[in-house]
């Protein structure tokens, strides 16, 4: 039973009241229907404990729903659960009433078990019939004024998501569609009807589905859908010219209620890249974080905004966002206070490349675990400046690890890269030293516990390619890709944070560095194709595609393990710890990182990309030497 509300509200007293009339009725049907044999009316004796008894019977049973909670919600919301606590709350105040007039006797005459009986039975019916029938009533199709049947859609998936589309269609005319079908490859479904629409077959038939109907719209509605299942709808419906619209990602519904109106949207290209969704139960794996003081630099960028969103949901004590950007920190502040109502949060100017700043910052907030998002990552950008790559990627990593660990933070996080594996930029190389230097502060700060959490691409961040082919799309074309048979990991930006807060809980040693499973690899030009089609154009027809060529220091393919290191099973499955066979001595991380302050300071960046690609390739060497 739920634990009951004693403040009544009006709706509620309502409620009882109607039942109370509903169970009065049960109660004298069953009477009339034990003596409907007999001549003339009921007996004086039996119509003596009717009038008696009835008072004690409706505020019994009334009491008694009420301790089960049948109160607690309007009518017209009623559903499976509810029906099964009426069932439960209507044969538990008939078993009490059969103990009562049987064991108690607190009338003259007993009462008959087949009143008790069919009391029971009736009283089930119209409890539970007024219920239901209130909710037929109220979601009825012609509720209000008529309007016309409008565009017609198919729904893709019978399941609770696709449930939720008709009867918001329903609820709500003035968005002018119908549903008329349901696929879904639940086989055993075909034929059936659910809330009135008929499951029409699988998405294996998708296409003759769709050319049967012919449809105005296609609305995907399966949060946890694989891309491959997605891919397949999308190319039909495209085929045949038909919109397609998807309820929103697992992670988006965790992020907030879903209102059809709202947040049904287009097909986006990350619901379409054939890989199974990510899904991790942050409640549970960002447990550590509850009632803590977490701090995360680079808040305004993708990954850092993301983790901002992610740990407000589990309920820190406190959240500083720090930005060197202005407008970047003013937007996630606003987001977060204004749109998500989270108020224990503290926006901080900062760079972390001043070291006394960020003493300063640590000191006064004293951070339990610290996200260090942080990072230059534009790899072009980076081999024109290299001095920025080195200040930004690797010495400002070391000055906020070093002032984190002087605030005695519990954990640090650093963000980490798929190019820091044997690096060919000036990027890849400023982010191996940055991991390199969290290895060595994990090794002089032993009350804090140093990870880094390595991954590839995550679609829609700064510095993804997809705003490039979007933008390029928007122009007519050509979507530009250097290489043919270039591929990269991706994942999405919630998925990528996920792992990232899982993963800084998983550390037993210090220095861990932690490679996220992102799937298997993608081709860009497949990456590019995709995108244009869902942009309702035909590749090479409507908008061409152009091999550029390689770019200097890129590569291929991506990596996530160096040649010296070895894949390590954690307790998740979905991430992997890597493990060098040979570990890079603290102290030389530390004296190569001091020499290349150095040349920083001087400004000198003559061959200084060079020579930090092939210090990092050989680690263990000789320190740089100044140029």
């Amino acid at each position: 039973m739920r634990r009951p509300d004693f403040h009544l509200r009006r709706y509620q007293l309502w409620q009882m009241a109607g039942d109370g009339l509903l169970v009065a009725l049960a109660y004298f049907l069953a009477y009339q229907l034990r003596f409907l044999d007999e001549p003339g009316t009921i007996p004086d004796r039996y119509m003596d404990l009717f009038i008696n008894s009835l008072a004690f019977v409706v505020l019994g049973k009334v009491v008694i729903f009420y301790l089960f909670g049948l109160y607690q919600k309007w009518w017209r919301f009623v559903g499976g659960r509810d029906i099964a606590r009426i069932v439960q709350a209507v044969t538990i105040s008939s078993l009490l009433l059969i103990v009562v007039f049987s064991v108690v006797q607190p009338f003259a005459v007993s009462l008959p078990r087949s009143v008790a009986m069919t009391d029971f039975l009736l009283t089930m019916m119209l409890i539970a019939g007024a219920r239901l029938g209130t909710r037929l009533f109220k979601e009825r199709p012609d509720r209000g004024q008529r309007i016309a049947r409008g565009r017609e859609v198919v729904v893709v998936g019978a399941g609770s998501g696709g449930q939720m589309v008709v009867r918001e269609l329903r609820l709500n005319p003035h968005l002018g569609e119908t549903a008329i079908g349901f696929v879904d490859d639940n086989v055993g479904m075909r034929g059936m009807r659910i809330q009135g629409i008929s499951v029409l077959g699988t998405t294996d038939e998708i296409e003759t589905i769709l050319d049967e109907t012919e449809p105005d719209e296609v609305v995907i509605a399966i949060p946890s859908a694989p891309g491959t299942l997605r891919a397949k709808v999308v190319a039909a419906c495209r085929a045949r010219e038909i919109q397609v619209k998807t309820l929103p990602t697992v992670f988006e519904l965790l992020r907030g209620g879903v209102q059809l109106s709202q947040q049904l949207r287009e097909v986006q290209v990350e619901d379409v890249l054939g890989r199974e969704p990510v899904v991790v139960e942050l409640e549970r794996v960002g447990a550590y974080l509850e009632d803590q003081v977490v701090l995360v630099t680079g808040a305004g960028g993708s990954i850092g905004s993301e983790l901002c969103r992610q740990i407000a949901t589990v309920n820190p004590l406190l959240l500083v966002m720090l930005d060197h950007a202005e407008d970047n920190l003013f937007q996630i502040e606003r987001e977060m206070v204004s749109e998500r109502h989270f108020t224990r949060v503290e926006a901080v100017l900062a760079d972390c490349k001043e070291t006394e700043r960020m003493f300063e910052v640590m000191q006064r907030f004293k951070p339990n675990v610290v996200f260090h998002a942080a990072a230059y990552k534009h790899v072009p950008l980076m081999e024109s400046n290299p001095l920025e790559a080195i200040r930004n990627n690797a010495i400002a990593t070391r000055i906020t690890a070093e002032t984190a660990a002087a605030a005695k933070a519990e954990r640090f996080v650093l963000i980490s890269t798929d190019k820091a594996v044997n690096p060919q930029t000036v990027m890849g190389a400023s982010k191996a030293l940055a991991e390199w230097s969290i290895g060595a502060a994990g090794e002089r700060h032993r009350d804090t516990r140093f990870v880094s959490v390595r991954f590839g691409n995550v679609l829609g961040s700064s510095g993804s390619v997809v705003p490039i082919f979007r933008r390029q799309i928007e122009q007519g074309g050509p979507v530009t890709v250097t290489h043919p048979e270039m591929t990269r990991f991706f994942m999405t930006i919630p998925e990528a944070v996920q792992l990232v807060i899982r993963a800084a809980d998983t550390g037993s040693t210090r220095g861990d560095v932690f490679v996220l499973d992102m799937g298997d690899p993608i081709r860009i030009v497949d990456l590019a194709e995709n995108m244009i089609k869902l942009a309702g154009y035909e590749p090479e027809t409507d908008i061409a595609i152009e091999v550029i060529g390689i770019r200097p220091g890129e590569k291929l393919h991506e990596e996530l393990f160096g040649a010296e290191e070895r894949s390590q099973p954690t307790a998740s499955k979905r991430i992997m710890r890597a493990v060098r066979d040979e570990a890079i001595e603290a102290e030389w991380v530390e004296q190569t990182l001091d020499q290349l302050e150095r040349v920083v300071q001087t400004g000198d960046e003559s061959n200084l990309g060079e020579m930090l690609v092939e210090i990092v390739n050989s680690p263990g060497g000789e320190p740089v030497r100044m140029p």
